[in-house]
């Protein structure tokens, strides 16, 4: 089992309460280890789980989990969890992990998953949908595709996203959230594989040659997976494309390094919107 073998990993730094009196870490966090890197391979794949197993009509269970130590990680050790399915029965899956530490394979764990009835736990036959998306996310394909269009035709799914990230979410007044500019703005929706919206947003034609990218959102259960960046970059292509020279935003401070490592950069001071730190961005096209 080497690196290579995985597309899919989870980073983590061994914490003081998970090493025992040997000093080395104790031998059932592994498996919590690799469960939490299979939570990485769902937003991997940009299925919201719940929403998604509540899409397929059943649920995954593991039905048996086997792991081998190869050697030991110690306190504040870098850990790398790959994950991968390795095979797919009629209603099974086979998941293998590896747990390095740089190049060296410390652990390797087999989980076998079954798709089941969440009300009687019976088996049932693996969709042909999740089977699909399993199989092309293995063979390296991508998982969303970003779709662009007016309020007409996306409005409804950019709205449910901007909806439970900023109303939901963030306690932001619906009637604050959504304005006039929807109806004349570009909207982005990036969709995964079971046809979800998963992250949305929109731009605007701030000034002749200056577009002003707003209300970006992404499905907090698959944060951290490079969707928004997808989705920035679709709207940056759009700006770029109906000939602007410019595109502004105002980021949110949290989301302020996400924004610089897209090539925005500061060009105003920090104020305050809807009891949220905000600050203005730009990047040149």
């Amino acid at each position: 089992m080497q690196r290579s073998d995985f597309r899919c990993f989870h980073r983590l730094r061994v914490r003081w309460a998970e090493v025992d009196m040997q000093k080395i870490v104790f031998n059932a966090h592994y498996l919590m280890y690799v469960d939490t890197a299979m939570s990485d391979y769902w937003r991997a794949l940009a299925l919201p789980y719940e929403a998604s197993m509540l899409a397929l009509g059943g649920e995954m269970y593991v039905k048996k989990a086997t792991v081998e130590y190869h050697a030991s990680a110690r306190l504040d050790d870098t850990l790398d969890v790959g994950l991968k399915c390795a095979r797919i029965g009629n209603s099974s899956c086979l998941f293998t992990a590896g747990i390095f530490c740089g190049d060296r394979l410390l652990i390797s764990a087999e989980l076998v998953y079954v798709f089941a009835d969440p009300a009687t736990q019976t088996s049932r036959p693996v969709p042909p949908a999740l089977r699909a998306i399993f199989e092309s996310f293995e063979a390296g394909a991508e998982m969303a595709e970003v779709r662009t269009g007016d309020w007409n035709t996306l409005g409804r799914d950019a709205g449910r996203v901007r909806t439970d990230v900023f109303v939901h979410e963030q306690g932001i007044p619906a009637e604050v959230e959504a304005d006039r500019h929807d109806i004349s703005a570009r909207h982005a929706v990036l969709y995964n594989r079971l046809g979800m919206p998963v992250a949305a947003g929109r731009l605007l034609q701030h000034a002749p040659g200056v577009g002003r990218i707003g209300r970006m959102a992404v499905d907090r259960s698959v944060r951290g997976a490079h969707w928004g960046r997808q989705l920035l970059d679709a709207l940056v292509d759009a700006a770029r494309a109906r000939g602007d020279a410019e595109v502004q935003l105002h980021a949110q401070r949290s989301a302020e390094g996400f924004y610089r490592r897209a090539g925005f950069a500061v060009v105003g001071e920090p104020y305050e919107e809807a009891g949220i730190a905000h600050i203005a961005m730009a990047r040149k096209l």
